[in-house]
């Protein structure tokens, strides 16, 4: 009798596993995710905001290049879109960089809307 048992207590799991899921996922918020924006100054070299692109955000050149540009005509782009510990962790790289390179880039974030 105890197999039995024990084969009938498998679906009754799953089925309750399954309703479980169902109800907490409407509900799960997603966490408010931030942009890290770059803005152009007329002091920072634009191969160093090329190089900051690459090496702080994973872009290729062209990307970099074309971010670059973005900043240079714009005063300011979006380099890029994350949670709040990873775009506060970007800002302070890349600040810290520039500085230890004496360049006076400003790397900054904001919440998206």
């Amino acid at each position: 009798m105890h197999p039995d048992v024990h084969m009938m207590a498998g679906p009754q799991d799953d089925d309750s596993d399954t309703v479980v899921i169902t109800d907490v996922k409407p509900k799960t918020k997603r966490p408010p995710l931030y942009k890290v924006l770059l803005l152009n100054d007329d002091y920072t070299p634009m191969e160093f905001v090329v190089h900051v692109l690459e090496r702080f955000f994973g872009l290729n050149h062209a990307q970099a290049f074309e971010i670059m540009l973005t900043v240079h005509k714009k005063g300011l782009a979006v380099v890029g879109v994350f949670s709040h510990e990873i775009a506060e962790t970007k800002v302070a790289q890349v600040m810290d960089y520039a500085r230890r390179h004496q360049h006076p880039l400003q790397c900054t974030m904001e919440k998206e809307e």
